[in-house]
């Protein structure tokens, strides 16, 4: 039997934590811990706590009127009117075999092969089931995962959704981005994802992370932020040559073919709608022209019924 060397030890786990610890004091040192799913938790009674849902898709492709999902991932948490979260109610993970191949280009992407979801059907009543409870969806890229959704579920298009992608400036918070990896390092974590729902629990502890600069979660920006109003202003039939100036100013390009206007756009707060109109008069029209104006809620944006 081999002997094993002089000062030769097996560290335990509460010697890396306390050698973690040690590092994560010194400037010269950052500890990332592999992220461990939360356990699913027993509610308090007389607690007050609200329920949001976390969700996360793979899909066949990125048009949502005629690709496939593939894969969807939930996460059903507690939370305090706050925002501080509570715990983790529930957890949702399904396959799903689309009509079509999934493509080698798929495949490479999320790493789902046609074997892997051969013979898999979502059970629909089982995940509105699941949906049913939920005051707020939340997805690290809403405007996508919602279109896909909807369009299979109905039950999603009644729910408030928040964005947590877009709708908290992570820069200015000192994240290096808003990508789901850079997010999680900047929280202290690493995880090696292999379904959606892993991503979905490495949103929730994002979420859940104390942001310095408010030293609040998080999660209560995002819902400070899906809570307020805006307003989707259309910048329609404007000339080619100004759309650098457009994309400076932030505006997006929509091609219509969801049904939408082909235009320029942008969404602002309502406090910010007499300067955006007052830029398209003085800087794109050279008139005074009354632009589309749509108020959108956390009930109808993201929605590719909007």
């Amino acid at each position: 039997m081999t002997q094993p060397l002089r000062g030769e030890h097996t560290l335990e786990s509460a010697d890396l934590a306390a050698m973690a610890e040690a590092l994560s004091r010194s400037p010269d040192y950052r500890v990332l811990r592999r992220l461990v799913a939360r356990p699913i938790y027993t509610p308090t009674a007389g607690q007050e706590v609200r329920t949001g849902i976390l969700l996360d898709t793979e899909t066949t492709g990125l048009d949502h009127a005629k690709d496939e999902i593939i894969e969807l991932g939930m996460v059903k948490f507690d939370y305090t009117p706050e925002g501080r979260i509570v715990g983790v109610r529930d957890m949702f993970s399904a396959f799903n075999e689309p009509i079509a191949p999934i493509s080698a280009e798929v495949t490479a992407l999320t790493g789902i092969t046609n074997e892997v979801v051969a013979g898999h059907k979502f059970d629909n009543a089982a995940v509105t089931a699941f949906v049913e409870s939920g005051v707020i969806m939340i997805a690290h890229n809403s405007s996508f995962d919602r279109r896909f959704v909807e369009r299979y579920w109905p039950v999603f298009e009644h729910k408030a959704w928040g964005c947590s992608m877009s709708e908290i400036d992570w820069r200015s918070h000192g994240f290096a981005g808003a990508q789901l990896g850079y997010l999680l390092n900047g929280a202290g974590y690493f995880h090696q994802a292999h379904r959606a729902v892993d991503d979905c629990h490495a949103l929730l502890e994002i979420l859940d992370f104390v942001l310095p600069t408010t030293g609040a979660p998080a999660l209560a920006l995002l819902l400070e932020t899906a809570r307020k109003p805006t307003l989707r202003v259309w910048a329609e039939q404007t000339a080619f040559e100004l759309k650098d100036s457009l994309k400076r100013r932030g505006y997006r390009w929509n091609d219509g073919s969801d049904g939408r206007p082909k235009s320029w756009f942008i969404d602002v707060e309502e406090t910010a709608l007499d300067g955006e109109i007052a830029f398209l008069r003085t800087e794109i029209y050279m008139e005074d022209v009354e632009p589309t104006v749509q108020r959108l809620t956390a009930f109808t944006r993201f929605s590719g019924r909007i």
